[in-house]
């Protein structure tokens, strides 16, 4: 089957819309909103806290609507309506979050935002298993990352502006705009194939909550590296902005921080795409291996840094690292899943995505532990730091010993079928 590259970028924009959204909140507009609500010597604690709650939620949707996608049976598809749905009521949450004018409110308004928007991701994540022909995965997926980098870099020089200019209410119309066109676009240029009634009929709750992963070895190895490495690189993400603010004291943060994802986007878009052509050619494992290896030192680097042009140097390693890893990693993981469970095992993937996500918030109680005992040094940033390169570290040993594996298993069957 042969599928034209309008209809893979077609397929793949809304992830530019969210990418657009969850970038501008969680580095640059939720840290700066917070500090409006909460005591300034408590900061990272609440920030940490509330987005644990969030991406707890997400870590739980995700799947669970990915699942029930599977068996969703309507004329128009099995993913597109579950996007229908989890886009208008972001929109709703997003109007929410806005005008929130307590620390409550706030709170709500984001926990609901992460579960009406896992209720569309989950699901729109089956659409390249379902479409796209194992062959053109690394393709697709080089796709999709390259239009989540894009909104990366594009959201952080928009959304820092507006929010040192005290503009945060246009951040809100900005992102609610761009992920409603997004989203549109893909659901109307999408065609998704009916679905047979004996594939699509029931719904195993047994079977979506209990998934067969020991199955699939590689998968829940590849899963179990996945939360580790990117549990480093979220530490660094989720209090960029109050490390820029207490530990180099800039004089802008939300600026500061909107240039350094930036710088961070860019380098993570000159490499997925690549990335995933070349993963379709010389294999995954190696890539995603020497991917998280440079994540892990652009984090040890930035302890040591002491001014911007050092921070975005060492930035721009993690970047690359972590575009490289984004990319070959899902291609790899669409490889090792049932392509006809396609939503419930990607949405698996949300269980290492927004589970190291909602983990790594919970260094912020711990910062500001640090911070407290050691007054006006903010010694709990590069602390944590080291802690996140080496969890990174660790994820890339483990990933390199499930290669290795996989390789000796490879080398077995080869010779058994040379000795038929």
């Amino acid at each position: 089957m042969c599928i034209q590259p309008l209809t893979l970028i077609a397929m793949n924009v809304y992830w530019f819309g969210l990418a657009f959204m969850w970038n501008a909140l969680h580095p640059i507009v939720l840290p700066a909103l917070l500090l409006e609500f909460v005591p300034e010597a408590l900061k990272n604690t609440y920030l940490g806290a509330m987005t644990f709650a969030g991406l707890i939620g997400a870590m739980v949707i995700q799947p669970l609507a990915g699942a029930l996608s599977d068996h969703t049976r309507l004329r128009w598809g099995r993913r597109r309506p579950w996007m229908v749905f989890g886009t208008l009521a972001s929109l709703f949450a997003l109007a929410w979050m806005a005008g929130a004018r307590s620390i409550a409110a706030l709170i709500g308004a984001y926990v609901f935002l992460q579960v009406v928007s896992n209720m569309a991701h989950g699901p729109a994540q089956g659409l390249i298993p379902d479409l796209v022909p194992v062959g053109r995965h690394g393709m697709a997926s080089g796709i999709k990352n390259f239009f989540d980098m894009g909104g990366l870099i594009v959201t952080s020089l928009v959304a820092g502006r507006l929010v040192s200019r005290a503009q945060s209410g246009w951040v809100f119309v900005a992102v609610g705009g761009i992920l409603l066109l997004c989203a549109a676009i893909t659901i109307i240029m999408t065609r998704e194939r009916v679905q047979d009634r004996d594939v699509a009929r029931g719904v195993d709750l047994g079977s979506l909550l209990h998934p067969h992963l020991e199955r699939y070895p590689f998968y829940r190895r590849l899963l179990t590296g996945r939360f580790l490495i990117l549990l480093g690189i979220y530490v660094v993400q989720g209090f960029a902005q109050y490390y820029l603010r207490d530990w180099l004291h800039v004089a802008d943060p939300a600026l500061i921080t909107g240039n350094l994802m930036a710088t961070i986007g860019v380098a993570l878009t000159l490499c997925v795409f690549p990335a995933g052509w070349l993963s379709d050619r010389v294999g995954r494992w190696a890539l995603n291996v020497a991917a998280g290896a440079l994540a892990a030192l652009g984090i040890f680097l930035l302890i040591w840094a002491r001014s911007m042009p050092a921070v975005y140097a060492f930035g721009a390693f993690i970047g690359i690292g972590t575009g490289v890893f984004l990319s070959v990693n899902w291609a790899l993981a669409t490889d090792l899943i049932p392509p006809q469970e396609a939503g419930k095992y990607l949405g698996l993937s949300n269980l290492a995505t927004a589970g190291a996500g909602a983990l790594s918030r919970l260094s912020g109680p711990l910062i500001d532990g640090m911070n407290a005992l050691w007054p006006g040094t903010a010694v709990g940033y590069p602390v944590m730091f080291g802690v996140a390169a080496m969890i990174t570290l660790g994820g890339t040993i483990w990933l390199a010993l499930a290669w290795k594996q996989a390789r000796q298993l490879s080398g077995a069957e080869v010779a058994a079928e040379e000795a038929l």
